[in-house]
């Protein structure tokens, strides 16, 4: 592989966040979350860009410029940012992104808008990102799109540089045909998936539902599969390959923090301050995907149906503040007010609160220390792509580990099917028996799940993820370990890199 090969990643937001202080200066802070941990030191090792939308709509040639270029150079890559206008972010993000395609391949086809507006916005802002890439890249690097935004990013940028190699990971789930079907510009956004070299989705189950849409809506593509989770597509005189690939968490990173000292100090004034209770934890963004609703009806069911669990466990409830703007996001956190505020008021006692009801991000050490201290960590998610707040959960358990209670409709169901007592969410009565018996798991059991669980999310990490995707998408469809290398070096985890 060329020397001066670059890999560039291409995703809706920077890996930072830029906003101005209480001076009004321009500050950069570094973002968070799986795809930065993984994909920063790639490109600090090797050189390469990040290119995305800075996050907030400000105009071109300001001193923000300068302050994001700065930010970052020093680390090894280079920042790219795609400016929007308002306008824009209405239209790409707000509208087609999050009006049509989110609740689409989310199951939620009554809440997508068609909005023809939304859709040309979409493909202007791809063209955006596609400019921005085509400018400053060239045929030896490697990109690397990501997710749902960015479909179209392919295809507008080989309408001007044909010989670039193209890859995409989808991170939410790829809809059935029967639901796909709704979408009024279903032929479009498939030909322009096939426009990558590579489509990476997060389960098996994803893929074939993308490989049923094509065969379905789309004519003169032959598809074969190979055994592990690869497909190739023959479209014309080109070959796009597809796969599975589940993506993972810095696993090391949580089980070291949730094994050290401060945790412990900082779980024993979490657990004094809740009473000593039992916990059952939920850690969720506030979205209708994530089942919040029924898992507080499934909690209210257990509380009514079994009275010994009253002052003996409490739920904590963590809701990420997010889309606040939008009305079916704030009509979700006005049912899930009432909803807190009916089982208090029923059910509280003078020394016991059943729900602990908190709507803020919490600080990392605060959050490691409730994951090691929960009895039972909750997923009640009605879609999901994967859901790493279980991964996450399963890897802060160290000493005398809980049990993880898991939506069957989350991608990690796939993973750890044989560690979790699974659940449908839908089903209140039986997600109320199953938090019983996760309550009453014996430790021995508890350990056994637990260590099934902690050795697939160990070895399928984030860096595994990294590797496997680019293993591929190098070998054209097949691993390429010795190509791989020059990309992904061995890297030392604990490095300072984790904290970008």
């Amino acid at each position: 592989m060329p020397s001066n090969r670059r890999l560039i990643v291409v995703s809706n937001r920077l890996p930072v966040v830029l906003r101005k202080d209480d001076d009004d200066h321009w500050i950069l802070k570094p973002g968070s979350g799986g795809l930065v941990t993984a994909l920063a030191p790639v490109l600090s090792h090797r050189g390469g860009l990040w290119v995305g939308w800075p996050g907030i709509a400000v105009e071109p040639d300001g001193e923000w410029e300068k302050v994001l270029a700065g930010g970052f150079r020093q680390r090894g890559y280079d920042l790219v940012p795609v400016v929007l206008s308002e306008d824009e972010v209405d239209g790409f993000y707000y509208g087609f992104s999050n009006s049509v395609l989110w609740p689409l391949f989310h199951d939620e086809a009554n809440a997508c808008n068609f909005d023809p507006d939304f859709w040309y916005a979409y493909l202007e802002v791809n063209r955006k990102f596609a400019a921005a890439v085509v400018a400053h890249s060239t045929r030896d690097d490697f990109i690397w799109v990501q997710d749902y935004q960015l479909i179209h990013a392919a295809e507008l940028i080989r309408e001007q540089q044909e010989d670039r190699r193209l890859g995409f990971f989808l991170h939410i789930p790829f809809p059935p045909p029967d639901l796909f079907q709704r979408l009024p510009w279903r032929g479009p956004v498939l030909a322009a998936l096939l426009a990558y070299d590579l489509v990476g989705f997060q389960t098996l189950r994803d893929l074939r539902n993308f490989l049923a849409c094509v065969h379905r809506f789309l004519g003169g593509v032959e598809v074969s599969e190979e055994p592990g989770g690869v497909a190739h597509l023959r479209v014309g005189e080109r070959t796009v390959h597809a796969g599975a690939f589940p993506i993972g968490i810095d696993y090391r990173e949580f089980h070291d923090m949730a094994a050290d000292d401060e945790t412990e100090r900082r779980m024993r004034e979490l657990s004094a301050r809740l009473g000593g209770h039992e916990v059952i934890l939920g850690v969720d963004r506030l979205d209708y995907t994530k089942g919040l609703p029924e898992r507080l009806l499934a909690y209210e069911h257990a509380l009514r149906r079994f009275p010994e669990l009253r002052e003996k466990v409490i739920l904590v409830q963590l809701v990420v503040p997010s889309r606040e703007n939008v009305p079916e996001y704030q009509e979700l956190k006005s049912e899930l007010d009432e909803l807190v505020g009916r089982i208090n008021g029923k059910y509280s006692t003078a020394g016991w609160v059943p729900v602990h009801y908190l709507y803020r991000s919490l600080p990392r050490r605060d959050l490691v220390a409730l994951y090691r201290m929960a009895r039972v960590g909750l997923v009640t998610s009605i879609k999901d792509g994967m859901n790493l707040v279980a991964k996450e959960y399963c890897a802060c358990q160290v000493d005398e580990p809980g049990a993880l209670v898991l939506s069957e409709f989350a991608g990690a169901a796939s993973q750890l099917s044989d560690g979790a007592l699974l659940i449908n969410p839908h089903d209140v009565e039986h997600t109320a028996d199953v938090l019983k018996q996760a309550l009453e798991m014996p430790l021995v059991e508890r350990r056994r799940r637990m260590e099934t669980m902690q050795k697939v999310i160990a070895e399928q990490d984030i860096f595994w993820w990294v590797e496997r995707f680019l293993s591929v998408a190098l070998g054209e469809g097949k691993e390429a370990p010795e190509a791989l290398r020059d990309f992904v070096p061995r890297m030392d985890t604990s490095a300072s890199w984790v904290d970008v």
